[in-house]
Formats: structure tokens, C-alpha cells, sequence
């Protein structure tokens, strides 16, 4: 089954932006810039959508000395004429992580995550801002992100474009090539790959998670992926474990109308 680029995607997206920074009221928008290709994209979508002069990205080390990514993050942004900041995350996170004393690189990630998230939010607040996450399908599907960090924003520009079809995007709008050669990272830790935590690559991921929203169950996908079986099983019971990072908390039915059941907005 092919994943195929709608044509429509880039007029829907940047028309959803421009419509979230309208209705919001907002002065702009700002978002984190990692230096990888989601991050890349949604900024070139949200300067095409409200223009360079509303959008501000924020570059969220968690060290002094400057990445490679964060070189090419800047490089990208100043070509597009955006205005950038750079603070180092470092000392809250460590301050976080001395208090329970853990040096789970695990439970450091998603502090890292979290933190990002509270200096975008910080700086949004200040300037009256929208933060725009970077997410894609791929990674809201699988629950490869932090719950109530890098999954929590006030919009998902790209939310609905699997990677591949993020990679084929970045392609058309011609996002620059050192993005689209670079191996996807969280870059929560050392080393950490998203197709090596996950243990397969993103088309062969994309090609699971596309059967199954189009109805396929495991034994369908199996013929028409060609993957293993213990593949697809893996997928199905990625995206069934990470039910409850797309829902609002749970809340116990009391009244007429419950907030996240039948309070409808």
C-alpha cells in the first residue's frame, strides 16, 4: 500500500496555521528548533502561512557547546528570516534530577523534553506566541514522544503526515538537503536514533501504521507489507500502548456533560 503526498497538504496546513493564529488572537508563533527535518519543515510552514517577521524559534541545548544540528537549525532560520534565541537547558534539568537522584537516561529524556517545552511556553506567555509542535503522525500514533513535553503545544502543523510523507513535503518545498540526509533523533541521549530505539525504519513503520488507518488487521498487513509478522505485531501494540498519550487525562462521569466524554467544543 502506497503512501502518496496529497496535493492539497501544503494549502491545508498552512491555511490551518494561518487560520490557529487568527482565532487565537496571537501575535505570532514560536516553536523549537532541533535542527531535524520536523522542526525544519514546520518552521518553513509557518513563515509561509503568518510570514518570518511572526514566527521565533528557540534552540534548547542541553550543553554549552554549540551541535552541529543547532548550527544548521540557526543557518536555516537566519536564510529564512527568522529571529532566534539559544538558552542552555542544562542546570534545570540537572537541578530536576539531582533532586530523585537518577541517572536513568530514560527519565532524563523526558525531563529534557519536559523543560523545552516550559521554556517555550515561558517565552510564548511573554510575548503573547502560539507554540507549534513538531510532531508528526508517525511519532503521535507510535507515542514516540513525551507526554506533556514535546506533545504538549497549542498546535501539530504537521500532525497529520506520516514521516515519509514529512521527508516528501520537506522535498517540494525544497527544505535544505542536510536536513532530509540526517537520521531522525529525539536527541534525548547519546547516540539515540528514532529507527534504532524503535527497531525499524520509518517507511517500513509508516507502511504498518497506513494499513492500519485504512482498516487492515495484523494478518492483512503482513501481506500487504510483506514485513515479518512479529513486525506488524510490534507496531499494533506500539500504538495500543500509547492510547492514553492522545487522550485528555481521564475524568470519572458525574454530571450531565463530562469534559473529554460528551462535552463537546
Amino acid at each position: 500500500m502506497q503512501i502518496t503526498l496529497r496535493e492539497y497538504a501544503y494549502d491545508t496546513i498552512t491555511d490551518f496555521i494561518r487560520k490557529q493564529v487568527a482565532s487565537s488572537g496571537a501575535n505570532g508563533i514560536v516553536l523549537g528548533l532541533s535542527g531535524g527535518i520536523d522542526s525544519a519543515l514546520t518552521m518553513k510552514l509557518c513563515c509561509d502561512s503568518v510570514g518570518s517577521d511572526k514566527v521565533t524559534g528557540l534552540i534548547l541545548p542541553d550543553r554549552p557547546e554549540k551541535s552541529k544540528d543547532e548550527v544548521d537549525a540557526s543557518e536555516y532560520a537566519e536564510s529564512l528570516g527568522v529571529r532566534f534565541h539559544r538558552y542552555v537547558i542544562s542546570s534545570p534539568v540537572s537541578a530536576v534530577m539531582e533532586v530523585f537522584g537518577s541517572g536513568n537516561v530514560r527519565i532524563a529524556g523526558n525531563v529534557k523534553a519536559r523543560m523545552r517545552m516550559i521554556f517555550l511556553y515561558a517565552y510564548a506567555n511573554s510575548r503573547n506566541l502560539l507554540v507549534a509542535g513538531t510532531g508528526n503522525k508517525s511519532e503521535l500514533l507510535t507515542g514516540y514522544f513525551t507526554k506533556y513535553g514535546d506533545g504538549g503545544t497549542d498546535m501539530l502543523p504537521i500532525g497529520d503526515l506520516y514521516k515519509t510523507e514529512v521527508r516528501k513535503l520537506a522535498e517540494r518545498l525544497s527544505v535544505p538537503e542536510v536536513f532530509l540526509r540526517k537520521k531522525p533523533t529525539a536527541g534525548l541521549w547519546e547516540g539515540q536514533t528514532d529507527e534504532g530505539e524503535m527497531g525499524l525504519t520509518y517507511e517500513e513503520l509508516d507502511s504498518v501504521l497506513f494499513c492500519m488507518e485504512n482498516g487492515f488487521d495484523p494478518q492483512g498487513t503482513v501481506r500487504e507489507t510483506g514485513l515479518e509478522r512479529e513486525v506488524v505485531d510490534r507496531v499494533f501494540a506500539m500504538v495500543r500502548a500509547s492510547a492514553h498519550k492522545r487522550r485528555p487525562p481521564p475524568i470519572p462521569k458525574i454530571g450531565i456533560r463530562t469534559v473529554g466524554a460528551d462535552w463537546i467544543e
